[in-house]
């Protein structure tokens, strides 16, 4: 049974991002172990000079390493991924670099009618970048909108499309997971590339 770590891409108390991983966690519980992880304790990015990260995002760092693949899900503020979420991310990439060949699988809710299709492309981009270089699944957007309606009062989503449509993408992820996990060859030199990068030599 795969681990994944589901992180929520939010600092939201209230969040139906929140909700949408803890779904997941309770429905797919006999196909994977799945572990949610919060951000929002994270202090601010602030790049210091002793290159040390905080003790909450190197057991972040570990916690994704050990997994199998990583799921984040997003809001949209702006048509963007939240600030908290990119912070979250820069800490994961400074001098520690959990996410390079890792598995992620996007997915997002939000209380409008798009579902988070802009921040997710966004979100993308960002763990495309070079120092993050994470294997996000292709094809793949799950888009939950009108968020606050979409859940019953024991958390499951009432839209059946919807939960045949996060059926479906959860088992393409596990088997994304398993094709990744033999796309190893230039594994190491992926992570001594990232490791070598200094942006204030650049």
């Amino acid at each position: 049974m795969h681990k994944f770590i589901a992180m929520v891409g939010t600092n939201s108390t209230e969040s139906t991002n929140r909700k949408l991983l803890q779904y997941m966690q309770s429905h797919f519980a006999d196909q994977a172990e799945i572990e949610l992880m919060e951000i929002k304790d994270l202090p601010i990015f602030n790049k210091p000079e002793d290159k040390k990260v905080p003790a909450l995002a190197q057991s972040m760092a570990d916690k994704i390493s050990a997994a199998d693949g990583v799921i984040i899900s997003t809001p949209e503020y702006d048509h963007s991924a939240p600030a908290v979420l990119m912070n979250a991310l820069e800490w994961l990439s400074f001098y520690i670099h959990p996410l390079v060949d890792k598995p992620v699988m996007i997915i997002g809710a939000s209380y409008g009618s798009l579902g988070t299709s802009r921040a997710q492309a966004h979100l993308r981009q960002i763990l495309d970048s070079p120092e993050l270089r994470a294997r996000i699944m292709p094809s793949s957007e799950f888009l939950l909108g009108h968020s606050l309606q979409a859940f019953d009062d024991a958390g499951n989503l009432v839209d059946e499309q919807k939960v045949a449509k996060l059926d479906g993408l959860f088992a393409d992820f596990q088997v994304f997971v398993e094709i990744t996990q033999k796309l190893t060859h230039a594994n190491a030199a992926n992570k001594q590339e990232v490791r070598d990068l200094d942006w204030d030599k650049l």
